[in-house]
């Protein structure tokens, strides 16, 4: 069952071929290819301020950079942006 996306976020769909110890690694290199160009240019800093805020969800809960991820798909959710920018 694929989550329902908040409103005013970009969802980001991580497809994994196996598990993997961190999400903040992951999801940093999917934002590097990512289509919404203030996601692809964020700093590091910028990117460990949004999980300090809770604006990095998976199933809308509030997501750890230390969080492990399963192989197959997760839905990642970053509050604050929207797909147009």
């Amino acid at each position: 069952m694929i989550p329902e996306q908040p409103k005013n976020s970009v969802r980001v769909v991580l497809e994994l071929p196996y598990s993997e110890p961190r999400l903040d690694s992951v999801l940093m290199r999917a934002l590097r290819e990512h289509q919404n160009l203030n996601l692809r240019n964020i700093s590091r800093a910028q990117f460990k301020q949004l999980f300090k805020e809770k604006k990095i969800l998976i199933k809308n809960q509030p997501a750890s950079p230390s969080s492990s991820l399963a192989k197959g798909t997760t839905y990642v959710d970053i509050l604050g942006f929207s797909e147009k920018q």
